[in-house]
């Protein structure tokens, strides 16, 4: 793999690291603000929704800047964001700091998934969308356990002013390793516009805010659901946060490497995976060991959908990818929104930490409903490999298609 690949995964470490750490330091952050927990669950909402605003509004902006300037330029937002995060006063200034440094997320992602793919051969391109990925789960290894580490022992601004250190360390690494970028082709907004046109475009983002969103029932409660209902002492938190991240890098090692081989297929089992173990950790959370079993499978079959459903979004829009890649990174944190948002609501009418798990399982289902539609949809695509829409995708994209 190219080292350029090393540089986005640097950039992705550190998104992941402001993204997932806020779950091992709810409980701090709500103590500090007087918020209750629910309340500070919409640091996470806050975010996600953020991503969902800011991917398409950047992507649009930056499409005519050199992408490699546009990565950069989104780290220093990124920045910014985390900055601003450490050093609020009152919880509303720490919420519009969350939502500043989403804002770089969703453009990055998808401008540094269309890079990536670019430095590959196409029958790599999956592979190489997860290697920068990586950098995303690595963070749940390092950087999140480390992170609520540090948050414990030493307040919850020190992690904040390390994660914005972090941004400045990925700035350099691209500035370093990735190579120059030519100038984007100067594609219309109607043509960008134009992908959304094509209902395998919009059911491949319908699964990710389902499949994906699903993952962050259990994840955005994960400190008071280990602790509270399982029963795990606060400093085990970051153990299980390890274990968690282990799955989530595997998942999307496994994701990656078998999207470029048996696309669909590796939807239908991943997304059938993670609606099985969220609805069985409920009734696991009453033993220690069959919750901490469970934790990092859930985090593989949840990331392992990641890959294949990037992938399957360029594969439909090769001609004008840009748009359509940032909105697909929106869609994940979308469906991260709607599962904090849900399982705070589940908390809130009085059930205990581990019900928000039911609502993750439900919409792990409604994904995987919703990929076997879209595979008998194409099924009933013509030999050329092109779906009779509006907005089809280009041959190359519908062999990539055929190929998964």
């Amino acid at each position: 793999m190219p080292l350029a690949l090393l540089a986005l995964a640097i950039g992705a470490f550190g998104i992941g690291t402001t993204e997932f750490v806020t779950s091992g330091l709810l409980p701090e952050v709500a103590e500090e603000f007087g918020v209750s927990i629910p309340t500070a669950g919409y640091l996470t909402t806050g975010y996600a929704l953020g991503v969902v605003a800011g991917a398409p509004v950047l992507a649009v902006l930056g499409s005519r800047v050199p992408r490699k300037k546009m990565l950069m330029a989104l780290m220093g937002l990124f920045v910014a964001g985390n900055a601003l995060s450490a050093a609020a006063p009152v919880f509303g200034v720490m919420l519009a700091g969350r939502i500043v440094a989403s804002f770089a997320h969703g453009a990055f992602f998808g401008i540094g998934a269309i890079v990536a793919a670019s430095l590959v051969a196409p029958q790599k391109k999956a592979g190489a969308i997860a290697m920068m990925f990586t950098g995303l789960t690595v963070a749940n290894v390092v950087g999140v356990p480390m992170g609520t580490l540090v948050g414990q022992s030493a307040g919850w601004r020190v992690t904040f002013f390390i994660i914005a250190g972090l941004g400045v360390l990925a700035v350099l690494g691209i500035a370093a390793l990735v190579p120059p970028q030519p100038n984007p082709e100067r594609t219309r907004i109607s043509g960008e516009l134009a992908a959304f046109r094509n209902p395998q475009v919009l059911l491949a983002m319908a699964m990710t805010v389902l499949g994906f969103g699903g993952v962050f029932t259990m994840s955005t409660y994960f400190t008071p659901m280990m602790t509270e209902a399982v029963g795990f002492a606060p400093a085990s938190v970051t153990w299980l946060l390890v274990l968690f991240g282990l799955g989530l890098v595997g998942g999307n090692l496994i994701g990656g490497k078998y999207a470029d081989r048996a696309l669909m297929p590796m939807l239908y089992t991943a997304l059938g995976g993670l609606a099985v173990t969220l609805a069985l950790l409920p009734l696991a959370a009453h033993n220690k060991i069959t919750a901490a079993v469970l934790i990092p499978v859930i985090g593989a079959f949840g990331f392992a959908t990641v890959p294949p459903l990037q992938k399957r979004v360029l594969d439909q829009t090769a001609d004008a990818p840009t748009l359509a890649s940032a909105v697909n990174i929106g869609a994940f944190n979308l469906g991260n929104a709607i599962a904090a948002w849900l399982g705070g609501l589940v908390i809130s009418a009085g059930f205990d930490y581990t019900a928000p798990n039911w609502v993750g399982a439900a919409m792990a289902a409604s994904a995987l409903s919703l990929a076997f539609l879209s595979a008998a949809l194409e099924r009933r695509t013509d030999r050329s490999g092109r779906i009779v829409a509006a907005g089809a995708p280009t041959t190359a994209g519908a062999e990539s298609i055929a190929a998964g």
